[in-house]
């Protein structure tokens, strides 16, 4: 999907975030940004991945002693 963007596509979408947003307000935008990807990354490498938390839990599969 994005392999078909040129360079005209990228000028288009600038101009019209510089229309929406205002110049004055784009580097409080640029900089919320940036900071949420950070924490977003930070996040994501302070979680373990979803295959690691189960596989230290090992189900017990020893066979239970009859009570007589």
């Amino acid at each position: 999907m994005l392999s078909n963007l040129s360079g005209w596509h990228f000028i288009v979408i600038l101009f019209i975030v510089l229309l929406l947003f205002g110049a004055p307000k784009l580097p409080a935008l640029a900089r919320s940004v940036g900071q949420s990807m950070k924490i977003f990354k930070s996040e994501i490498r302070s979680d373990p991945p979803a295959g690691e938390a189960t596989a230290d839990t090992k189900p017990d599969t020893s066979p239970e002693k009859p009570t007589s």
